[in-house]
């Protein structure tokens, strides 16, 4: 585990520290389009932060290398140069899209083939689980179709929920969380080291997500672009297929007698499967009715709109952080409610407690306009916001000083308290002092 961390540490920080250099580039460079009419920011922002995930990357995978535990996955599997290879193709077509754009239908070949290139290097599907009959082994034409699909579907999903500050980074963060857990649990829980290597991949996708948010986070000071929300896809889709195609079915027949007994008795033998798709889901669905949508209007599947899920949210009235804050919710419900279930499947208090959560987020998300308030000993743990206005005093009009209006006018208005009020309350005094000298003369 510590091995896990320093790793995570180590591509948080490089992540963190050249996302401001990017910045500066992207600016220099042009990469700063114009503000379109579906998006939500009010002025232009630099992108190309997938520049800093893909330092981060390269910085993980080195130090993980050097590392006692963790450097063995480079002695004993390919994996990590598949990712590597792919990351470092799906990147580069994601810096050129963000700065001179590229067609659709041309970036989705391009995704295509990087997929490819991770399968040509070991990074693919080789058998699924199938309830009632146990792991079923496919061809290497079925692997690489399902492994193509998969990795495609993932890039495009991260990449069509990319739409507000903070959103893809930290739903991809919360699904490199559960990832993380899951592939560590079968790592050392149950000694199958074919999960090392995706262990790591979520432990370096954490922290490119953890290293990336403070920068990204409302108001962003630099948007990741496709060279990011791909490269994120990327990555996750890696870990899900190196768990899927590389978990072996005899290790699994150790703890449970025989495939079939295993597929009944142990929800982890479905949850390389199931578990990516459960990440992913708040992504996917918001894919799958962008395509709907766009399809019945007659429009390309790849044509930009406000249809999304977090367009939707900010026309019932919640604010951009609100609706970032719903859909961190609803992720992570489902991503950790998966890996729960994967452990605890037979406890019983389980499914009220998704159910309950489930309801909670209901009646948050029906309350756009609720502002909760904080006492005032807590306001410096939170954004201004949610503190209670305090009010100022009411001035003291000076010795002698005669209002403009009379003795018997009203006081000034509660609006005209603070820094401005006492401005105005200033200037009348001095108009009524400058009309008594006037009088006297």
């Amino acid at each position: 585990m510590r091995e896990y961390l320093l790793t995570l540490c180590v591509v948080a920080a490089v992540t963190y520290l050249l996302t401001g250099p990017v910045r500066k580039f992207a600016i220099a460079w042009g990469a700063m389009p114009a503000i379109r009419a579906r998006d939500v920011h009010r002025e232009p922002t630099p992108r190309l932060g997938g520049i800093a995930m893909f330092g981060g990357l390269c910085a993980g995978l080195l130090v993980a290398s050097q590392l006692t535990n963790v450097g063995e996955v480079f002695r004993l599997s390919d994996e990590p140069r598949a990712l590597l290879s792919g990351a470092g193709l799906i990147w580069l077509i994601g810096v050129l899209d963000d700065r001179y754009g590229v067609d659709a239908l041309i970036k989705l070949g391009l995704q295509m083939i990087a997929a490819g290139v991770m399968v040509l290097q070991g990074l693919t599907i080789l058998w699924l689980p199938v309830p009632t009959v146990g792991m079923v082994a496919v061809t290497p034409l079925q692997g690489t179709l399902l492994t193509v699909a998969l990795v495609v579907i993932t890039i495009n999903a991260v990449n069509f929920v990319d739409g507000l500050d903070g959103l893809a980074a930290g739903m991809v963060g919360i699904a490199a969380a559960a990832f993380f857990l899951y592939a560590y649990r079968i790592w050392y829980g149950y000694g199958i080291e074919a999960a090392a290597p995706a262990t790591l991949f979520a432990a370096i996708l954490l922290g490119m997500c953890l290293g990336f948010l403070p920068h990204n986070l409302h108001p962003a000071r630099i948007f990741m672009g496709d060279s990011g929300s791909m490269l994120l896809g990327l990555v996750l889709a890696a870990g899900a297929v190196s768990v899927t195609g590389q978990v072996d079915p005899d290790a699994m027949r150790l703890f449970s007698g025989s495939i079939r007994n295993a597929v009944f008795e142990m929800v982890p033998v479905y949850m390389p499967l199931l578990l990516p798709l459960t990440i992913i889901a708040v992504p996917f669905v918001d894919l799958v009715l962008a395509i709907v949508r766009r399809t019945w209007n007659g429009h390309s599947p790849f044509s930009a709109d406000r249809g999304h899920l977090h367009h939707r949210l900010l026309e019932i009235g919640h604010s951009q952080s609100r609706a970032v804050l719903i859909m961190y919710f609803w992720s992570a419900l489902i991503a950790f409610g998966a890996v729960a279930y994967s452990v605890q499947s037979a406890n019983a208090l389980l499914v009220p407690t998704v159910m309950v959560l489930s309801l909670v987020g209901l009646v948050v998300l029906l309350m756009p306009r609720f502002t909760p308030r904080v006492p005032a000993w807590a306001h410096r743990l939170v954004p201004p916001r949610y503190r209670v206005p305090e009010r100022a005093p009411a001035l003291a009009p000076e010795v002698g000083a005669e209002s403009p209006s009379g003795p018997g006018a009203p006081a000034a208005p509660a609006s005209l308290h603070g820094l401005n009020g006492a401005t105005a309350v200033g200037d009348r005094q001095r108009f009524a002092v400058r009309r008594k000298i006037d009088s006297r003369s």
